[in-house]
């Protein structure tokens, strides 16, 4: 059935705002607009719908059964079209005040919080929603638009043409022991020393655990893992009561004064390059134009570049 061309989306609202307020007077203050101009909207509204919504009872309306229904799928009509809108415009850049990052867990200590500051510093007004999760998950979210940007440790260099990176900084992967343990006075690691050593990692889909695995992997053996756990809070705190031991990027070194993190010898030394993702279609993006301007200036002063 086509709609007919009498039945705009403004005409709803102003149908909407007089199911709510009752009174033409009202609803005229409210929109800026005459009585006579908010009673025509409605009148040609009742007029493309080819069927009455209002009793009139002398200057006043009263709403049928009818009017009633049609609210219920215009609230909906009208509230869809202004998310639409607002998600447009979002994506353009404009009018949109909030920013949805996401990173990692590892980064909360001085990393995110620092960009944070001189992100709101550069716009004072701009809200931001963060999001702390797994490379794998950060990145679904990142692809399927639930978030704008996000800070995350790659292997290597992505490749990835619908993305642009900023780099931060590179991080070195080192073994992490409690204090005291035997390997605790050495300056480098040699990971073929360990092979009888119980070890913990993160689940699969985090940048460390895929850390942990290439360091192995170098050393041709798989270690014995008694236990895999699902964010580096609980790692640190399994290591330090020597549960097992694990590898873990430098930047964790304040997270603990009871663990060590000790330099592996460099035939397995990885580093994850420490990098801001944004989706190359809103690269124009006023915010994340400002968000990357403060990744650049973090990544000249970082003492871990």
């Amino acid at each position: 059935m086509a709609i007919d061309e009498e039945i705009t989306l403004k005409k709803l609202e102003v149908f909407l705002a007089f199911m709510r307020l009752g009174s033409l007077a009202r609803v005229a203050e409210e929109q800026g607009q005459s009585t006579v101009s908010v009673h025509r909207a409605l009148h040609s509204l009742e007029e493309g719908l080819r069927c009455p919504l209002f009793k009139r009872e002398g200057r006043n309306l009263t709403a049928l059964p009818t009017a009633y229904a049609l609210a219920k799928h215009a609230q909906r009509a009208v509230g869809e079209c202004e998310e639409g809108i607002r998600k447009v415009r979002e994506l353009a850049g404009f009018d949109a005040g909030r920013m949805r990052i996401g990173s990692l867990y590892s980064l909360t200590l001085r990393c995110i919080p620092q960009l944070l500051i001189a992100l709101k510093l550069r716009k004072p007004d701009l809200q931001v929603d963060l999001t702390l999760g797994s490379n794998e998950e950060l990145l679904r979210s990142l692809a399927d638009g639930r978030l704008d940007a996000v800070v995350i440790g790659v292997q290597q260099a992505l490749e990835d043409k619908d993305l642009i990176a900023v780099p931060l900084f590179e991080d070195e992967v080192m073994l992490a022991a409690p204090l005291g343990s035997p390997y605790a006075g050495l300056a480098r690691i040699d990971l073929q020393t360990m092979r009888d050593e119980k070890f913990i990692t993160l689940g699969g889909g985090f940048v460390t655990a895929d850390s942990f695995q290439h360091a192995f992997r170098q050393a041709g053996f798989v270690p014995e893992t008694v236990m895999r756990v699902g964010d580096i809070f609980s790692l640190i705190n399994l290591v330090s009561g020597g549960i097992g031991y694990s590898l873990l990027p430098g930047r964790v070194a304040e997270f603990s004064s009871r663990i060590q993190l000790i330099p592996l010898e460099a035939r397995y030394v990885s580093h994850q390059r420490i990098t801001l993702l944004l989706p190359r279609n809103r690269e124009r993006d006023p915010n994340l134009l400002a968000l990357a301007a403060e990744c650049r200036m973090y990544g000249k002063h970082s003492p871990l570049r």
